[in-house]
């Protein structure tokens, strides 16, 4: 008896031994399968070199479009990029689930016409889209989205208005861009005053978006705004708002010069009343379109 007693013992033991096993075995290999998934999407991230560390903002985007490389700052006489920033905020935060536009109600208001509402006041860890947010959020009655563009850049007259403008978009958007690696920080002279500057330090980073927006009208045309990424329509129209789309396609030869420019003009005049009543659009990006080139 005792011995029968001690061989159920010993099954039972070694049975639990196999459980234990078998179940580290299929943690480990729950483990390997996480590990590999993860190395995957790494690699994803490395194939579109489009790493956490270098992915820039709509507002970064276009600033870095429009700065010289080695002067490290934009043309002086570029008076266009202060208003397209303003509405690479808006875009970036209507593309990020925090603005949208009110609904236009059964008189169709026209884009213009319509109100900017505060659809989520949930931090984005941009310091200048919090900013912004927080005015939109905080207004009552709401504005609308040429009103905020303007208000944003500081284009008021009503002097109880002013506290809305964003000061100094330019410097702080090229310090992001210094924290990214992208830029670094030096000071030049001219004659009269000192400048900080922020010259280009990691060219492929432009490259790359060089070339994104380049494909976009070429190599990778669609020829239908909604098939496009939201990101990167927004950028071709906000690029062009800002002047700073020539940049872009100076490297093109001529007749793929001719042909993004003809395909950017295709895209400049869609209607943007039309383009939002269609499926999987964004309303305030189309607002957007319209108030620069109404």
């Amino acid at each position: 008896m005792t011995s029968l007693t001690q061989r159920s013992s010993g099954l039972v033991q070694r049975r639990t031994e196999a459980s234990r096993s078998a179940s580290a075995d299929k943690d480990k290999g729950s483990g390997d399968e996480d590990y590999e998934s993860r190395r995957r999407d790494e690699q994803d991230d490395d194939d579109k070199g489009d790493s956490k560390e270098t992915r820039l903002t709509l507002m970064e985007e276009v600033l870095l479009l429009g700065l010289k490389d080695r002067e490290g700052y934009t043309s002086f006489w570029n008076d266009c990029i202060s208003s397209g920033l303003r509405g690479c905020m808006l875009i970036e935060l209507a593309l990020r689930g925090r603005l949208q536009l009110e609904a236009c109600g059964m008189r169709r208001k026209s884009l213009l016409a319509r109100k900017v509402i505060c659809k989520s006041d949930a931090p984005t860890g941009d310091v200048l889209l919090d900013e912004a947010l927080k005015h939109i959020r905080e207004t009552q009655p709401p504005e609308t989205v040429q009103s905020w563009i303007e208000l944003l850049s500081g284009e008021t007259w009503n002097p109880l208005k002013l506290h809305y403008q964003l000061r100094n978009v330019r410097e702080r958007l090229a310090k992001n861009l210094v924290e990214k690696g992208v830029l670094t920080t030096e000071k030049q002279n001219f004659l009269l005053f000192d400048m900080t500057t922020h010259p280009l330090t990691n060219s492929h980073i432009k490259q790359r978006l060089i070339k994104k927006v380049q494909e976009a009208v070429l190599d990778k045309w669609v020829n239908d705004p909604h098939r496009m990424d939201k990101r990167l329509l927004a950028l071709i129209f906000l690029a062009h708002s800002s002047d700073v789309l020539e940049n872009a396609f100076a490297p093109l030869l001529d007749d793929q010069y001719d042909l993004a420019m003809k395909r950017v003009r295709q895209l400049l005049d869609l209607d943007p009343e039309g383009e939002s009543i269609k499926s999987n659009t964004n309303d305030l990006l189309w607002a957007v379109v319209a108030a620069f080139t109404k």
